[in-house]
């Protein structure tokens, strides 16, 4: 977005119109003194000339004033990415105001606004207080709420959904939630084969084998990201809870997801541990905080996901995938987390002194770059 600069604009299509001040002013029914002083920005044009003027150069009244209210997609990236480096830098409160300033300036650009409620609800946690991390994620569901209501764009209406409803479960409203998602289960329908076949028709193969491939790698991967929740749901079932966790895992050995994406192994790798330690099974917990540990000190930065000799046709739509949408959260802030979900998790109290459950804190510590602590 530029600041507002009509003297500028005016100077500019006057000239591209080759025309000289006195023709402008003529046809303005001002005098050329005025003309003179709009284009030095010493004064304004009247608000009421405004429409005239924009008309006279063939232009919108935005773009006569020098005003954009929307961002470039590559600017939207810049902009989280930088604001989600200095939320690991700087205090919580300063770039949350430093947010504040870009969605007022920016309000009526519905994809910046999505990227903001997505930086703050991926950022809450760092306000540290309860109550303050609630206004935080009501604020972000607030701009949400602005794209549902206002926006025209199905595929932004759909993410502002996903994005409130992620935001009212964090505050505890599962109404809401509701509210947002109760009627997006739809039966299983898929493009991505129809158009693997048109490409195949086409003699287009490797468009074919990309499509399929990029379409398998996303159902695996969120069929793994059930997993958490679905093991909280099981927590009292001890046999089918088992069953689960051998399905989960013995599909993600099969397509070697730890190599493909070590973020979702390493919530499956948490959430059965926390699982496992709450139901006293101490052994397995153990195990699988090690699992969980090993996988989180092999994640690399700067972000990157790849394919594998399976996956092979979908490295640069990998890469494509990451550089759109960038980073959730920043290096230190992921890395910090990593430690924190073990040592602030009262679900491992029963095995913090175990020699085993120090060794993956000391990794942590390594890994983070850090002092270790006995």
């Amino acid at each position: 977005m530029r600041e507002i600069n009509i003297a500028s604009v005016i100077v500019s299509k006057r000239k591209e119109k080759g025309l000289t001040q006195d023709t402008l002013a003529e046809h303005m029914g001002v005098t050329k003194a005025s003309v003179s002083k709009w284009e030095t920005a010493q004064s304004y044009p009247d608000i009421t000339l405004l429409p005239q003027l924009a008309t006279f150069f063939n232009i919108s009244i935005d773009e006569l004033i020098g005003y954009m209210p929307q961002m470039t997609a590559d600017n939207i990236k810049r902009t989280y990415q930088k604001l989600s480096l200095e939320f690991s830098r700087k205090p919580f409160d300063e770039v949350y105001e430093a947010c504040q300033v870009i969605i007022k300036k920016y309000y009526a650009c519905f994809p910046l606004l999505l990227r903001m409620a997505l930086l703050l609800i991926n950022h809450s946690m760092l306000t540290q207080l309860p109550e303050r991390q609630t206004e935080v994620l009501k604020e972000a569901i607030m701009l949400c709420e602005r794209v549902r209501s206002e926006s025209e764009d199905v595929w932004l209406v759909k993410q502002a959904n996903s994005y409130a409803a992620l935001g009212y479960l964090m505050i505890n409203e599962p109404v809401m939630v509701l509210d947002c998602l109760e009627d997006t289960i739809k039966p299983f329908m898929s493009d991505e084969m129809t158009l693997a076949f048109a490409y195949q028709q086409l003699a287009q193969n490797d468009k074919s084998k990309l499509v399929l491939q990029a379409s398998m790698y996303q159902h695996l991967l969120s069929i793994l990201g059930f997993a958490p929740a679905y093991f909280q749901l099981l927590a009292s079932d001890q046999e089918k809870f088992d069953e689960a966790l051998k399905r989960f895992i013995g599909l993600a050995n099969i397509f070697n997801v730890e190599e493909l994406s070590q973020n979702t192994m390493a919530q499956l790798y948490y959430a059965a541990a926390q699982i496992q330690a709450i139901n006293g099974n101490l052994e397995s917990c153990l195990s699988l905080i090690e699992s969980y540990t090993e996988v989180c000190v092999t994640i690399t930065f700067p972000l990157t996901t790849k394919g594998d000799h399976f996956f092979d046709s979908i490295d640069d739509w990998l890469k494509a995938l990451i550089e759109a949408d960038g980073a959730p959260r920043s290096e230190k802030v992921i890395k910090e987390s990593v430690l924190l979900g073990l040592t602030q998790n009262p679900a491992f109290d029963a095995v913090k002194d175990d020699v085993r459950f120090k060794q993956c804190i000391y990794k942590i510590y390594d890994y983070i770059g850090g002092k270790k602590h006995g």
